[in-house]
């Protein structure tokens, strides 16, 4: 009896421990042009002096052959020169296909990768798309972590991004 109230209650005490979240919506416009191309699009996190702290998401054409995909990576110019060069991919938890214009949502959660333990701080996330016989655009959205109350943030593209939010859960 005495085994099954402490497993009753450090399933209690676990269930309270819960880990922040950030969630960020991106909205990928649909680009009236004659030849349109799903954009890359990569999301890093930054610290104030614009230093990369970690890469969230890449976004690319996984589905070439021999890996073919990866060589346009660095169009996303900024993210590759900070992170991109460094890695190999594809990378587990990171990388993913091409997105459909459209609003697209990826959630994150304190702990887990590639989030990870993130230091208190005023930080960036930092959104980069570059499309194939496009343009390349840079959104930045500030925020400040860990969250002490929920909060969002926004900016906005002029072209190969729309909105970009930032919502923080605590």
């Amino acid at each position: 009896m005495r085994r099954l109230i402490a497993v009753t209650l450090t399933g209690i005490a676990a269930g309270h421990a819960v880990a922040a979240e950030m969630t960020v919506n991106v909205d990928i416009p649909q680009l009236d042009v004659a030849e349109y191309h799903r954009p890359y699009l990569s999301m890093w996190i930054e610290r104030a002096d614009q230093t990369q702290v970690t890469t969230l998401a890449v976004w690319y054409d996984q589905n070439k052959r021999n890996g073919e995909g990866t060589k346009w990576l660095k169009d996303m110019r900024q993210w590759w020169r900070k992170a991109g060069r460094d890695m190999q991919f594809p990378v587990d938890g990171i990388s993913g296909a091409t997105h459909a214009p459209g609003q697209q949502s990826v959630s994150f959660v304190e702990g887990k990768a590639p989030l990870g333990k993130l230091p208190a701080g005023d930080y960036q996330l930092v959104v980069e798309a570059a499309r194939e016989s496009g343009g390349r655009e840079l959104v930045r959205v500030p925020f400040t972590w860990p969250p002490a109350a929920a909060a969002s943030s926004r900016a906005k593209g002029e072209h190969e991004l729309g909105g970009v939010t930032v919502q923080l859960k605590p």
